[in-house]
């Protein structure tokens, strides 16, 4: 046990309880995956530990915090709080800003998204939170539909919905995807294009008249004897009538004349009307009342598309434009901001499907399994290393959601799980009834990481429930298949331990702080358990013990390019700065000193 004096830190360490692997461990096996990881810690201290992992390096967020709404959902020190509590929601803003603080330091700021979901009793608040925490964020609100039978709230309208806060940082923002019809609202479905997009030549709504753009108002000939554009004439000058312009022989000419007889513009310049002709991407259409014809282009990004083979060109028309073939084309697009997709349900898909996994209810109100999948797929669908942290993992949902995105596009996407070992306030009355205490193995047992997270990440992975069973039903939806076929992938489970600061400068607690050098180092391969009497090279890091052996250390890691993670303890920071500059690759990082300075459980981390 550590011990310190009232305001002194406290350092973290972690201690291995389990693990399970079906998707290669190491670099010697081809395929071999990353290991995920859950933590069971007070997930402040956790957050204050991972600072030293993963500052600036996540990708992603996702949380779900306790909604704060009178019920025994939450505790501020030690006491759950209730409705009638004075200070409410000043406890549960004041508990939240300290771990979104940490959370930020954790993100990257080029790159990173939070995303944090909530009801109605504290949604106000909490974006004022957000707002003040990441100022320089750019923040939006999404609705959605998390049940279309409703939850009774006694004397209120049931509730069916929940919201969820974007904070996307540096350039992030959502990925166009391929959605179902579900995600657009009715007038969308109607106007969604299912192949190659023609855009009218002639301009319309705001800027739209000829005197906006004078120059984009001329002549389009197009040929008498078959439709195709000749050539386009000169711009005319702004006080010139058009009337006054005689045809091209052969040729019919074409004006910008809207369908209320006034002048507008086109939309394309002379010369780039021309080379879009030329290259088959201007369409002409049927002859109007007027003796008008309709005249259509490919926008930049249309032919890009082209350009890519999303459409191969199978010949042309008369006219000149080409003819696609879109029958392999689906549609990519970022949805709004009003969801109701039906396998967002949390009934069918969080509580039913926890249920097949576990052999029974253990979790009240898991989140829909699609729904966090189809949340994170937005931000890192494209990333297929991201690096994932749910400091408020609960059943074990977002983890579950990140191995399903790994086995849709072969990604080794890494997720970090944090929970407490807390049992619900009736399991709390009937343990304690039976003279049991928090830290007792008959009380520990029925905790949420130890009950919940854990057997559900291991049965996902597996395919199999606590019980051993195979486990009954399908994965639907983007990805189906039996869920009894398990997932290759790994993962490892931790709980958080508490390290006496001059134990550690002794060199007495390396297996402690061991797993936090391995997760630093990417989460992949063995773990260097303990010292030995030079140094020691695992797939992706390495350990320098004693510096007598630095010679035959940097010939080794010459044939170990993948340790790109090197440690070394000394208290010499000559030394340090000598080996850094032997290994300018590498990211070097001194024991212990650097372990004491860069993260620590604070004083104030206990207040709650």
């Amino acid at each position: 046990m550590a011990v310190c004096e009232p305001g002194e830190p406290v350092y973290p360490g972690l201690r291995e309880t389990g693990r399970v692997e079906r998707g290669g461990g190491s670099l010697g096996n081809p395929g071999g995956k990353p290991y995920h990881v859950v933590i069971n810690a007070e997930n402040y201290h956790a957050l204050e530990a991972l600072e030293f992992c993963y500052a600036g390096r996540v990708d992603c967020v996702y949380i779900d915090p306790p909604y704060n709404t009178g019920a025994k959902d939450w505790k501020y020190n030690n006491d759950y709080v209730g409705k009638t509590d004075a200070y409410r929601h000043s406890k549960w803003l004041a508990w939240m800003e300290r771990r979104l603080k940490l959370a930020k330091k954790l993100l990257n700021p080029d790159n990173s998204v939070l995303v944090c979901t909530i009801d109605e009793k504290e949604y106000l608040r909490l974006g004022l939170l957000l707002e003040q925490t990441f100022p320089e964020a750019r923040m939006q609100m999404v609705s959605s539909i998390i049940s279309r039978k409703g939850s009774s709230r006694g004397d209120e309208f049931y509730r069916t919905n929940e919201y969820l806060y974007f904070i996307m940082l540096g350039d992030a923002q959502p990925i166009a995807l391929e959605l179902s019809g579900e995600w657009l609202g009715v007038s969308e479905r109607k106007t969604t294009r299912t192949g190659l997009q023609w855009t009218s030549l002639m301009r319309s709504g705001a800027g739209s008249a000829r005197q906006d753009r004078p120059r984009l108002f001329y002549p389009i000939y197009v040929s008498d004897d078959e439709p195709r554009i000749v050539s386009a004439g000169p711009s005319l000058a702004q006080d010139a009538d058009y009337h006054t312009i005689p045809d091209m022989p052969g040729c019919h000419t074409l004006w910008p004349i809207h369908s209320d007889g006034s002048e507008g513009r086109w939309q394309l310049s002379q010369p780039a009307l021309e080379k879009a002709c030329a290259s088959g991407f201007v369409k002409l259409g049927k002859t109007n009342a007027h003796g008008g014809m309709a005249v259509s282009f490919l926008r930049k990004g249309e032919r890009e598309k082209i350009e890519k083979g999303l459409f191969p060109i199978t010949g042309h028309r008369s006219d000149g434009s080409i003819i696609v073939d879109d029958s392999a084309y689906r549609p990519k697009f970022v949805p709004g901001t009003q969801w109701n997709i039906t396998s967002h349900d949390a009934s069918a898909h969080g509580s039913t499907l926890l249920g097949n996994l576990l052999g029974g209810k253990r979790f009240p109100y898991p989140k829909s399994l699609y729904a966090v999948e189809d949340t994170l797929r937005f931000f890192i669908g494209g990333k297929p290393d991201a690096l994932v942290l749910d400091f408020f993992a609960g059943s074990g949902t977002t983890a579950h959601a990140v191995m399903r995105l790994n086995h849709q596009d072969g990604g080794r996407r890494i997720s970090i799980s944090v929970t407490n070992n807390e049992v619900s306030a009736a399991e709390e009355r009937e343990l304690t009834a039976a003279g049991l205490r928090q830290g007792d193995a008959g009380w520990e047992k029925h905790g949420i990481c130890r009950h919940v997270t854990i057997p559900r990440i291991r049965a996902a992975i597996t395919g199999r429930t606590p019980q051993n069973q195979p486990i009954k039903g399908n994965y639907r939806f983007t990805d189906p298949f039996p869920m009894a076929d398990g997932f290759k992938e790994n993962a490892v489970f931790f709980d958080l331990t508490y390290q006496d600061p001059y134990q550690v400068e002794l060199r007495r607690d390396f297996q402690a702080i061991a797993p936090l050098l391995w997760m630093r180092a990417g989460c992949r391969g063995p773990i260097i358990r303990k010292e030995n009497d030079t140094y020691a090279i695992a797939d992706t890091y390495a350990v320098l013990f004693h510096w007598s052996a630095v010679n035959a250390f940097i010939k080794r890691l010459e044939e170990q390019p993948e340790a790109r993670t090197v440690y070394v303890v000394t208290d010499d920071p000559t030394q340090y700065t000598r080996l850094c500059g032997m290994l300018p690759d590498r990211d070097v990082i001194r024991l212990y000193r650097s372990y004491l300075e860069s993260f620590k459980i604070a004083s104030e981390g206990a207040v709650d």
